[in-house]
């Protein structure tokens, strides 16, 4: 990185299918990248298939690059939640299975704290009936997804309007999180 690139943090999300993950982050102000991958596994370098078989123990996830100056975690945090369904433990909307469970993988003990400060602040809001399901977890070696899935929404956009509204997911959002919605 460049001098004027040295602030930069990452942060890495799992939130269900990947595709639905990009845009809510990648069109806010200090987001230098976000990239649809997998993490969590026990597999190096997996493929799509090998993951949503359940055979590598990888969740689909995005790593964000972003400027904490601009964008703090904190918001990220924020921001993520509200893509989510926080009490489903068996995948997102359409998307089924571990490989579409919910977690924040932090990257340091300040990204840890906040995270778990934010989830206790979700629970202790009662938005919901069912409990908080989303795990932090230490974040560990993240694989670049193959190119078709990164930027999905651009490259596909008639594609992804549909998968988000029918998967459940638009029309969840706008249920539940419609009035503190960034995007």
């Amino acid at each position: 990185m460049g001098k004027e690139q040295s602030n930069l943090e990452v942060a890495t999300f799992a939130g269900g299918c990947f595709w639905c993950m990009v845009q809510p982050f990648e069109t806010q102000p200090g987001i230098h990248k976000v990239v649809s991958g997998y993490t969590g596994g026990t597999k190096e370098n997996p493929t799509y298939e090998e993951v949503c078989a359940g055979v590598t123990g990888h969740t689909e996830a995005v790593e964000i690059t972003f400027d904490p100056a601009i964008y703090p975690y904190a918001k990220l945090v924020e921001l993520f939640w509200q893509q989510i369904d926080p009490t489903d433990e068996g995948g997102q909307f359409g998307s089924r299975g571990t490989s579409y469970r919910t977690a924040i993988f932090y990257h340091n003990d300040k990204q840890k704290e906040i995270a778990e400060r934010s989830k206790q602040a979700l629970i202790e809001s009662a938005r919901f009936k069912k409990p908080i399901v989303t795990e932090v977890l230490a974040a560990e070696i993240f694989y670049e997804a193959e190119d078709y899935h990164q930027q999905y929404y651009k490259k596909n956009p008639e594609l992804y309007a549909t998968f988000k509204e029918e998967s459940g997911r638009a029309p969840f959002i706008r249920e539940n999180w419609v009035k503190e919605t960034i995007y």
